[in-house]
Protein backbone atom coordinates (compact mmCIF):
# COMPACT_ATOMS: atom_id res chain seq x y z
CA UNK A 1 0.00 0.00 0.00
CA UNK A 2 1.31 3.04 -0.98
CA UNK A 3 2.55 5.35 1.94
CA UNK A 4 0.30 8.60 0.78
CA UNK A 5 -2.88 6.55 1.68
CA UNK A 6 -2.08 3.98 4.21
CA UNK A 7 -0.26 7.14 6.46
CA UNK A 8 -3.37 8.90 6.85
CA UNK A 9 -5.15 5.50 7.54
CA UNK A 10 -2.66 4.89 10.38
CA UNK A 11 -3.00 8.13 11.66
CA UNK A 12 -6.27 7.90 11.92
CA UNK A 13 -6.09 4.30 13.74
CA UNK A 14 -3.38 5.23 16.37
CA UNK A 15 -5.60 8.69 17.15
CA UNK A 16 -9.03 6.30 18.09
CA UNK A 17 -7.23 3.91 19.44
CA UNK A 18 -5.42 6.41 22.01
CA UNK A 19 -8.44 8.58 22.49
CA UNK A 20 -10.20 5.47 23.56
CA UNK A 21 -7.42 4.52 25.78
CA UNK A 22 -7.26 8.33 27.21
CA UNK A 23 -11.07 7.89 28.06
CA UNK A 24 -10.26 6.27 30.95
CA UNK A 25 -7.79 7.94 32.30
CA UNK A 26 -9.29 10.53 34.55
CA UNK A 27 -12.10 7.68 35.56
CA UNK A 28 -10.22 4.41 36.59
CA UNK A 29 -8.85 5.92 40.19
CA UNK A 30 -12.42 6.54 41.17
CA UNK A 31 -14.14 3.20 39.46
CA UNK A 32 -11.58 1.04 41.27
CA UNK A 33 -12.09 3.17 44.30
CA UNK A 34 -15.95 2.42 43.81
CA UNK A 35 -15.58 -1.43 43.20
CA UNK A 36 -13.29 -1.27 46.38
CA UNK A 37 -9.47 -0.95 45.83
CA UNK A 38 -7.32 0.71 47.86
CA UNK A 39 -3.91 2.87 46.52
CA UNK A 40 -2.15 0.04 46.29
CA UNK A 41 -4.49 -2.35 44.49
CA UNK A 42 -4.79 0.94 42.07
CA UNK A 43 -0.97 1.28 41.37
CA UNK A 44 -1.01 -2.47 40.92
CA UNK A 45 -4.09 -1.89 38.70
CA UNK A 46 -2.13 0.63 36.49
CA UNK A 47 1.15 -1.25 36.62
CA UNK A 48 -0.02 -4.66 35.57
CA UNK A 49 -1.16 -3.20 32.01
CA UNK A 50 2.66 -1.14 31.05
CA UNK A 51 4.41 -5.37 32.48
CA UNK A 52 2.20 -7.33 30.35
CA UNK A 53 2.92 -4.28 27.34
CA UNK A 54 6.63 -5.32 28.44
CA UNK A 55 6.37 -8.79 27.86
CA UNK A 56 4.35 -9.48 25.11
CA UNK A 57 5.33 -6.68 22.61
CA UNK A 58 8.38 -8.22 21.30
CA UNK A 59 5.86 -11.37 20.69
CA UNK A 60 3.29 -9.50 18.55
CA UNK A 61 6.07 -7.84 16.65
CA UNK A 62 7.75 -11.04 15.62
CA UNK A 63 4.49 -12.59 15.12
CA UNK A 64 3.60 -9.43 12.52
CA UNK A 65 6.91 -10.36 10.60
CA UNK A 66 5.43 -14.09 10.28
CA UNK A 67 1.86 -13.18 9.19
CA UNK A 68 1.65 -9.40 8.09
CA UNK A 69 0.60 -6.39 10.25
CA UNK A 70 -3.16 -5.74 9.31
CA UNK A 71 -4.33 -8.97 11.14
CA UNK A 72 -2.23 -8.17 14.14
CA UNK A 73 -3.85 -4.33 14.32
CA UNK A 74 -7.10 -6.22 13.95
CA UNK A 75 -6.68 -8.87 16.86
CA UNK A 76 -4.87 -5.91 19.14
CA UNK A 77 -7.88 -3.52 18.65
CA UNK A 78 -10.32 -6.31 18.89
CA UNK A 79 -9.22 -7.06 22.31
CA UNK A 80 -8.55 -3.39 23.61
CA UNK A 81 -12.18 -3.00 22.50
CA UNK A 82 -13.05 -6.44 24.66
CA UNK A 83 -11.04 -5.29 27.86
CA UNK A 84 -12.61 -1.75 27.64
CA UNK A 85 -16.32 -3.64 27.75
CA UNK A 86 -14.83 -5.84 30.40
CA UNK A 87 -14.06 -2.96 32.66
CA UNK A 88 -17.38 -2.00 31.97
CA UNK A 89 -18.93 -4.68 33.75
CA UNK A 90 -16.57 -5.57 36.34
CA UNK A 91 -18.44 -5.89 39.60
CA UNK A 92 -15.02 -7.25 41.66
CA UNK A 93 -11.42 -6.33 42.14
CA UNK A 94 -11.11 -9.68 40.31
CA UNK A 95 -12.75 -9.04 37.57
CA UNK A 96 -10.94 -5.29 36.73
CA UNK A 97 -7.61 -7.19 37.06
CA UNK A 98 -8.10 -9.88 34.44
CA UNK A 99 -9.98 -6.57 32.18
CA UNK A 100 -6.17 -5.06 32.61
CA UNK A 101 -4.61 -8.06 32.04
CA UNK A 102 -6.61 -8.94 29.00
CA UNK A 103 -6.11 -4.80 27.92
CA UNK A 104 -2.08 -5.00 28.37
CA UNK A 105 -1.86 -8.16 26.19
CA UNK A 106 -3.66 -7.09 23.63
CA UNK A 107 -3.08 -3.63 23.57
CA UNK A 108 0.73 -4.56 23.47
CA UNK A 109 0.40 -5.53 19.75
CA UNK A 110 -1.04 -2.05 18.63
CA UNK A 111 2.25 0.80 18.73
CA UNK A 112 5.19 -2.21 17.79
CA UNK A 113 2.72 -3.19 14.76
CA UNK A 114 2.03 -0.13 13.49
CA UNK A 115 5.42 1.10 13.40
CA UNK A 116 6.70 -1.81 11.51
CA UNK A 117 3.47 -0.84 8.90
CA UNK A 118 5.15 2.47 8.53
CA UNK A 119 8.81 1.34 8.67
CA UNK A 120 7.53 -1.10 5.56
CA UNK A 121 6.16 1.56 3.80
CA UNK A 122 8.76 4.59 3.74
CA UNK A 123 12.28 5.23 2.18
CA UNK A 124 14.92 5.41 4.59
CA UNK A 125 14.64 9.24 4.36
CA UNK A 126 10.84 9.52 4.75
CA UNK A 127 10.97 7.26 7.35
CA UNK A 128 11.58 9.72 10.23
CA UNK A 129 8.67 11.79 9.22
CA UNK A 130 6.22 8.36 9.23
CA UNK A 131 7.29 7.25 12.51
CA UNK A 132 6.72 11.83 13.44
CA UNK A 133 2.89 10.90 12.51
CA UNK A 134 2.26 8.38 13.88
CA UNK A 135 3.73 9.87 17.71
CA UNK A 136 1.85 12.93 16.89
CA UNK A 137 -1.58 10.63 16.50
CA UNK A 138 -0.73 9.11 19.99
CA UNK A 139 -0.25 12.38 21.47
CA UNK A 140 -3.10 13.93 19.79
CA UNK A 141 -5.38 10.85 21.39
CA UNK A 142 -4.28 11.70 24.66
CA UNK A 143 -5.16 15.37 24.72
CA UNK A 144 -8.51 14.61 23.86
CA UNK A 145 -9.45 11.15 25.55
CA UNK A 146 -9.10 12.43 29.16
CA UNK A 147 -11.28 15.67 27.78
CA UNK A 148 -14.00 13.14 26.75
CA UNK A 149 -13.60 10.79 29.35
CA UNK A 150 -13.99 13.62 31.55
CA UNK A 151 -17.05 14.81 30.43
CA UNK A 152 -19.31 11.29 30.20
CA UNK A 153 -18.46 10.00 33.35
CA UNK A 154 -20.54 12.90 34.85
CA UNK A 155 -23.48 10.16 34.05
CA UNK A 156 -21.96 7.01 35.32
CA UNK A 157 -18.34 5.62 35.88
CA UNK A 158 -18.89 3.30 34.14
CA UNK A 159 -19.91 5.23 30.77
CA UNK A 160 -16.31 6.38 29.18
CA UNK A 161 -15.54 2.61 29.14
CA UNK A 162 -18.39 1.84 27.18
CA UNK A 163 -17.48 4.67 24.84
CA UNK A 164 -13.45 3.63 24.97
CA UNK A 165 -14.66 0.18 23.87
CA UNK A 166 -17.19 1.49 20.91
CA UNK A 167 -14.42 3.75 20.11
CA UNK A 168 -12.15 0.34 19.46
CA UNK A 169 -14.57 -1.23 17.31
CA UNK A 170 -14.98 1.52 14.94
CA UNK A 171 -11.16 1.85 14.80
CA UNK A 172 -11.58 -2.30 14.07
CA UNK A 173 -14.00 -2.07 11.26
CA UNK A 174 -11.26 1.23 10.06
CA UNK A 175 -9.01 -1.35 9.70
CA UNK A 176 -10.56 -4.35 8.38
CA UNK A 177 -12.25 -2.20 5.37
CA UNK A 178 -9.66 0.43 4.60
CA UNK A 179 -6.16 -0.75 5.51
CA UNK A 180 -4.23 -2.96 3.08
CA UNK A 181 -1.82 -5.44 3.91
CA UNK A 182 1.90 -3.56 3.69
CA UNK A 183 3.79 -7.03 3.68
CA UNK A 184 3.45 -9.25 0.10
CA UNK A 185 3.18 -13.21 0.71
CA UNK A 186 7.46 -13.18 -0.46
CA UNK A 187 8.22 -10.27 2.27
CA UNK A 188 6.25 -13.03 4.80
CA UNK A 189 8.05 -15.99 3.78
CA UNK A 190 11.69 -13.91 3.52
CA UNK A 191 10.72 -13.26 7.12
CA UNK A 192 9.95 -16.53 8.10
CA UNK A 193 13.05 -18.03 6.77
CA UNK A 194 15.51 -15.85 8.19
CA UNK A 195 14.17 -15.70 11.56
CA UNK A 196 16.84 -14.61 14.03
CA UNK A 197 16.21 -15.27 17.56
CA UNK A 198 15.19 -11.98 19.30
CA UNK A 199 18.41 -11.32 21.63
CA UNK A 200 19.82 -10.71 17.87
CA UNK A 201 18.32 -7.67 18.20
CA UNK A 202 20.73 -6.64 20.71
CA UNK A 203 23.48 -7.61 19.49
CA UNK A 204 26.08 -4.52 18.03
CA UNK A 205 25.86 -1.31 18.40
CA UNK A 206 22.08 -0.69 17.89
CA UNK A 207 21.53 -2.47 21.18
CA UNK A 208 22.62 0.73 22.68
CA UNK A 209 19.58 2.37 20.85
CA UNK A 210 17.27 0.49 23.40
CA UNK A 211 19.18 1.41 26.55
CA UNK A 212 18.90 5.50 25.47
CA UNK A 213 15.15 5.06 25.19
CA UNK A 214 14.80 2.98 28.36
CA UNK A 215 16.10 6.49 30.02
CA UNK A 216 14.16 8.81 27.83
CA UNK A 217 11.07 6.78 28.69
CA UNK A 218 12.36 6.55 32.72
CA UNK A 219 12.79 10.02 32.78
CA UNK A 220 9.42 10.71 31.36
CA UNK A 221 7.41 8.58 33.54
CA UNK A 222 9.25 9.85 36.35
CA UNK A 223 7.39 13.46 35.63
CA UNK A 224 4.48 12.47 34.74
CA UNK A 225 4.05 10.70 38.41
CA UNK A 226 5.16 13.46 40.29
CA UNK A 227 4.17 16.71 38.48
CA UNK A 228 0.91 17.43 39.48
CA UNK A 229 2.60 17.29 43.53
CA UNK A 230 5.57 19.86 42.33
CA UNK A 231 3.17 22.66 40.09
CA UNK A 232 1.31 22.50 43.70
CA UNK A 233 3.82 22.69 45.96
CA UNK A 234 5.56 25.13 44.02
CA UNK A 235 2.60 27.37 42.35
CA UNK A 236 -0.47 26.56 43.58
CA UNK A 237 -2.11 24.64 40.70
CA UNK A 238 -4.77 22.48 41.44
CA UNK A 239 -6.22 19.75 38.85
CA UNK A 240 -7.80 22.12 36.28
CA UNK A 241 -4.56 23.97 35.43
CA UNK A 242 -2.73 21.50 35.28
CA UNK A 243 -5.47 19.74 32.48
CA UNK A 244 -4.52 22.87 30.72
CA UNK A 245 -0.71 22.31 31.03
CA UNK A 246 -0.48 18.90 29.85
CA UNK A 247 -2.84 19.97 26.97
CA UNK A 248 -0.56 22.63 25.79
CA UNK A 249 2.59 20.41 26.17
CA UNK A 250 0.62 17.41 24.04
CA UNK A 251 -0.21 19.93 21.25
CA UNK A 252 3.59 21.35 21.04
CA UNK A 253 4.63 17.54 21.14
CA UNK A 254 2.27 16.69 18.53
CA UNK A 255 3.07 19.89 16.02
CA UNK A 256 6.72 18.85 16.41
CA UNK A 257 6.40 15.05 15.61
CA UNK A 258 3.74 15.76 12.83
CA UNK A 259 6.00 18.27 11.16
CA UNK A 260 9.37 19.07 11.90
CA UNK A 261 10.55 15.76 13.03
CA UNK A 262 10.33 13.82 9.39
CA UNK A 263 11.93 17.49 8.43
CA UNK A 264 14.70 17.40 10.64
CA UNK A 265 15.76 13.48 10.18
CA UNK A 266 15.26 13.78 6.28
CA UNK A 267 17.65 16.72 6.06
CA UNK A 268 19.67 16.21 9.07
CA UNK A 269 19.65 11.92 9.86
CA UNK A 270 18.36 10.99 13.23
CA UNK A 271 21.38 10.78 15.18
CA UNK A 272 21.61 15.16 15.05
CA UNK A 273 17.49 15.16 16.18
CA UNK A 274 18.08 12.74 18.57
CA UNK A 275 20.67 14.83 20.35
CA UNK A 276 19.09 17.89 19.68
CA UNK A 277 16.06 16.45 21.32
CA UNK A 278 17.82 15.23 24.43
CA UNK A 279 19.23 18.50 24.95
CA UNK A 280 16.04 20.41 24.79
CA UNK A 281 14.26 17.64 27.56
CA UNK A 282 17.31 18.37 29.68
CA UNK A 283 16.85 21.83 29.20
CA UNK A 284 13.24 21.66 30.11
CA UNK A 285 14.39 19.99 32.99
CA UNK A 286 16.21 22.26 34.38
CA UNK A 287 13.36 24.82 33.82
CA UNK A 288 10.79 22.99 35.65
CA UNK A 289 12.30 23.28 38.78
CA UNK A 290 11.73 27.26 38.88
CA UNK A 291 8.00 26.87 37.73
CA UNK A 292 6.36 29.64 40.32
CA UNK A 293 3.12 30.47 38.50
CA UNK A 294 1.27 28.88 35.64
CA UNK A 295 2.12 30.71 32.92
CA UNK A 296 5.97 29.22 33.42
CA UNK A 297 4.50 25.67 34.21
CA UNK A 298 3.31 25.55 31.08
CA UNK A 299 6.28 26.94 29.07
CA UNK A 300 8.66 25.61 30.95
CA UNK A 301 7.07 21.69 30.51
CA UNK A 302 6.22 22.49 26.76
CA UNK A 303 9.54 23.11 26.21
CA UNK A 304 10.04 19.49 28.06
CA UNK A 305 7.41 18.14 25.49
CA UNK A 306 9.03 19.57 22.63
CA UNK A 307 12.71 17.86 23.31
CA UNK A 308 10.79 14.65 23.79
CA UNK A 309 8.71 14.49 20.53
CA UNK A 310 11.89 14.83 18.82
CA UNK A 311 13.40 11.65 20.81
CA UNK A 312 11.22 8.82 20.26
CA UNK A 313 9.86 9.01 16.44
CA UNK A 314 13.53 8.97 15.62
CA UNK A 315 14.74 6.10 17.77
CA UNK A 316 12.57 4.33 15.77
CA UNK A 317 13.31 5.28 12.50
CA UNK A 318 16.96 4.98 13.38
CA UNK A 319 16.31 1.27 14.83
CA UNK A 320 14.19 0.44 11.51
CA UNK A 321 17.35 1.04 9.45
CA UNK A 322 19.76 -0.18 11.66
CA UNK A 323 18.26 -3.59 12.78
CA UNK A 324 19.47 -6.85 11.60
CA UNK A 325 16.21 -8.49 12.90
CA UNK A 326 12.39 -7.52 10.99
CA UNK A 327 10.97 -4.49 11.54
CA UNK A 328 8.40 -5.66 13.88
CA UNK A 329 10.97 -8.20 16.34
CA UNK A 330 12.81 -4.52 16.34
CA UNK A 331 9.68 -2.40 17.34
CA UNK A 332 8.48 -5.01 19.74
CA UNK A 333 11.21 -4.57 21.59
CA UNK A 334 11.49 -1.18 21.49
CA UNK A 335 7.99 -0.63 23.15
CA UNK A 336 8.95 -3.34 25.44
CA UNK A 337 11.91 -1.33 26.65
CA UNK A 338 9.57 2.00 26.56
CA UNK A 339 7.49 0.23 28.86
CA UNK A 340 10.12 -0.99 31.32
CA UNK A 341 10.59 2.80 31.32
CA UNK A 342 6.78 3.58 32.48
CA UNK A 343 7.27 0.89 35.27
CA UNK A 344 10.13 1.53 36.86
CA UNK A 345 9.96 5.42 36.05
CA UNK A 346 6.79 6.25 38.47
CA UNK A 347 7.19 4.90 41.71
CA UNK A 348 11.60 5.76 41.82
CA UNK A 349 9.98 9.28 40.64
CA UNK A 350 7.81 9.29 43.86
CA UNK A 351 10.75 7.97 45.84
CA UNK A 352 12.81 11.14 44.75
CA UNK A 353 10.22 13.75 45.23
CA UNK A 354 9.77 11.94 48.99
CA UNK A 355 13.32 12.77 49.66
CA UNK A 356 13.07 16.72 47.65
CA UNK A 357 10.59 17.96 45.76
CA UNK A 358 12.78 18.70 42.85
CA UNK A 359 14.61 15.58 42.89
CA UNK A 360 12.89 13.89 40.15
CA UNK A 361 13.78 16.61 37.69
CA UNK A 362 17.64 16.51 38.59
CA UNK A 363 17.61 13.00 38.13
CA UNK A 364 15.89 13.37 34.91
CA UNK A 365 18.68 15.92 33.74
CA UNK A 366 21.10 13.24 34.84
CA UNK A 367 19.44 10.44 32.85
CA UNK A 368 19.54 13.04 29.51
CA UNK A 369 23.12 13.49 30.30
CA UNK A 370 23.52 9.27 29.93
CA UNK A 371 20.77 9.19 27.14
CA UNK A 372 22.97 11.84 25.08
CA UNK A 373 26.59 9.73 26.01
CA UNK A 374 24.45 6.53 24.90
CA UNK A 375 24.09 8.25 21.47
CA UNK A 376 27.88 9.16 21.10
CA UNK A 377 28.93 5.83 22.66
CA UNK A 378 26.98 4.10 19.78
CA UNK A 379 27.71 6.69 17.08
CA UNK A 380 31.50 6.06 17.75
CA UNK A 381 30.61 2.12 17.52
CA UNK A 382 28.75 2.31 14.34
CA UNK A 383 31.09 3.74 12.69
CA UNK A 384 33.64 1.19 13.67
CA UNK A 385 31.12 -1.18 12.45
CA UNK A 386 29.78 0.60 9.43
CA UNK A 387 32.93 2.63 7.91
CA UNK A 388 31.55 5.88 6.32
CA UNK A 389 28.68 6.34 8.91
CA UNK A 390 28.17 10.13 8.95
Amino acid sequence: MESKKALPILFATMFLVMVGFGIIIPVMPFYAEEIGASPTQLGLLMAVYSVMQLIFAPMWGRISDRIGRKPIIMIGIFGLALSFFLTAIATSLSMLFIARVVGGFFSSANMPTVMAYVADITTDEDRGKGMGLIGASVGLGFIFGPAIGGIFSQSSLSTPFYLAGFSSLITFFLVLFVLQESMTPEQRNNQSRKRLPLRDAMKGPVSILFFLQLFVSLSLSGLEATFAYFAYAKAGLGSVELGYIFMIMGFAGALVQGGLVGRLTKKYGEGPVIQIGIAISALGFFLILFINSFTTAAIFLTIFGIGNGFIRPSVSSLLTKKAKTGYGSTTGLLSSFDSLGRIIGPPLGGIFFSIAVGLPYIFGIILSAFAFLLYVVYKSKAKEAEPGLS
